[in-house]
């Protein structure tokens, strides 16, 4: 198939972008390359690509529109995977207007590429941090979401319902995916395993959050590139039989769908701390601080509609997946 991945010189889009290209399809990136975290981290990923003979890439924002629509009648993709957004949680304290620009105005420009070149399926990111407030768990995606407590995660949740408008007004089939925790080799500089790393063999500190009270669905990387995969090739339909009386989050009359994507195995942030010590041979510096704002002490993912609608399972334990990504760390900082 022809597929074109927004945010392939990101963390999950590189990884994504590797297997679809190695399974044969043709991808075209789509990515702004900005300055969030290390471009030449993202440079780097996207050289790696560059190598396959099948990927092109277009460097370019969510929300430029003309961009967007250019790529969209040059490639013509078949299915398309929007992995792009400003990310993070904290920082959306400081540049709310960034998670507005690309979360919310350049989703609205997918959506509507999409709808108007014909695409077969757009899968996209939503996150767990969708599930705020809530404190029953495991998440599931029966549950209400509507207690958000920032503001990428209410842009979040604004995607799954503008997705849904327009399943149900352009029969446009969408799957929205909810990441837990998602860590391994070439991750984000801005998430815990590569600060913890990082400091640790720098022989700083590292901050630990909510005293290490936390309780995290820590997902590998290639489970959860194993589940897009299998979430793309399996098209949600229409439901004209639905029952909007005992109506849920997850799944409409329209072709939509909803899906947690985690490892279903939460762990303490103690023992994942341990866990990174035990690789590096070193121990931490803690600085136990109190939780941060925005922030949520557990999650833990309820991955039963995934698993039935396309056989996904987590394989991946947290020992492996944090020795793999100390090895890569090692190896490509030299560290």
């Amino acid at each position: 198939m022809r597929i074109l991945v927004t945010g392939a010189a990101g963390f999950i889009g590189s990884h994504l972008s590797t297997r679809l290209l190695e399974r044969g399809d043709e991808v075209l990136g789509y990515d702004n390359v900005n300055d969030y975290y290390d471009p030449t981290l993202k440079e780097a990923r996207l050289a790696r690509l560059q190598a396959h003979e099948g990927f092109r890439f277009v460097r370019a924002a969510l929300e430029d529109r003309e961009a967007m629509d250019a790529a969209f009648r040059d490639f013509k993709p078949d299915r398309v995977v929007n992995l792009a957004a400003q990310a993070g949680v904290r920082y959306s304290l400081e540049n709310p207007q960034a998670y507005i620009d690309s979360n919310v105005v350049g989703f609205v420009n997918i959506l509507e590429a999409c709808r108007h070149h014909a695409v077969e399926h757009l899968v996209y990111a939503s996150s767990s941090s969708v599930y705020g407030a809530n404190v029953k768990l495991p998440f599931s995606v029966e549950d209400n979401v509507d207690h958000p407590v920032s503001l990428y995660a209410a842009t979040k949740k604004s995607n799954e319902l503008m997705a849904h408008t327009y399943s149900h007004l352009f029969g446009l089939p969408t799957t929205g995916l909810r990441f837990f925790t998602v860590y391994g080799p070439w991750g984000r500089p801005d998430m815990a395993l590569f600060l913890f790393t990082r400091n640790i063999l720098a022989g700083k500190p590292i901050d630990v959050f909510n005293h290490g009270h936390h309780r995290r669905d820590f997902t590998y990387i290639d489970d959860i590139v194993e589940g897009i995969v299998r979430t793309l090739d399996h098209v949600p339909r229409a439901d004209p039989d639905y029952d909007f009386a005992h109506a849920t989050p997850a799944a409409s009359a329209a072709p939509y769908r909803l899906y947690n994507i985690g490892s279903n195995r939460p762990i303490e942030l103690m023992r994942y701390i341990e866990l990174i010590e035990e690789n590096l041979g070193r121990k931490a510096e803690r600085r136990l601080l109190p939780l941060q704002p925005g922030d949520v002490p557990e999650s833990h993912a309820d991955v039963q509609a995934l698993q039935s609608d396309v056989g996904y399972a987590p394989e991946t334990p947290v020992e492996e997946g944090i020795r793999r990504f100390v090895a890569w760390y090692r190896d490509y900082y030299g560290a």
